[in-house]
């Protein structure tokens, strides 16, 4: 920074600081990409989400995705992410009974994650089956695809060509 430059780039410029350091570093991220470019490497999805105005997304050394950051969701389809927590002990098999899910991941003895189509708000669905099982619903929480969502989609599997 001592010559000016008109490019920075930052490899993991977060890492390992403490939260009162991390205030600081974004704040002063943000203050230098008013005036200049800053390119930054990191794999700390909520760092990306706090300071990015565009997102490179590189699997397996090709780019799987170039977007200004508001529109990196449209890159999975629209995805919502449901964290359903229970009372009672509530099996996969019960929940794949509710319409519409893509993807349904343990978090715990009685949390869920289930992700579903955009289109479809499936939470009616929850509190019927909920009902009529007797079950109590502790949480439901409901989120758009967070960068962090997005990254894990377009990473999980090879880029089309490999």
């Amino acid at each position: 920074m001592l010559h000016d430059p008109e490019v920075l780039i930052l490899d993991e410029p977060t890492s390992g600081l403490d939260p009162n350091q991390l205030a600081e570093i974004r704040s002063l991220i943000k203050q230098l990409g008013k005036e200049k470019t800053v390119i930054f490497s990191t794999h700390i999805m909520q760092e990306v989400q706090a300071l990015c105005d565009r997102v490179v997304i590189i699997n397996l050394g090709k780019i799987v995705a170039d977007d200004p950051i508001e529109k990196l969701s449209a890159r999975v389809g629209g995805h919502i992410y449901l964290t359903l927590e229970f009372a009672e002990l509530v099996t996969e098999k019960d929940l794949k009974k509710l319409p519409h899910i893509l993807e349904i991941q343990a978090l715990g003895e009685r949390k869920w994650k289930i992700v579903t189509e955009a289109a479809h708000d499936i939470r009616p669905d929850i509190s019927r089956l909920a009902s009529e099982r007797r079950w109590t619903i502790l949480e439901i929480h409901r989120e758009m695809a967070s960068v962090e969502n997005i990254f894990q989609e377009l990473t999980r599997s090879k880029p089309k060509g490999k």
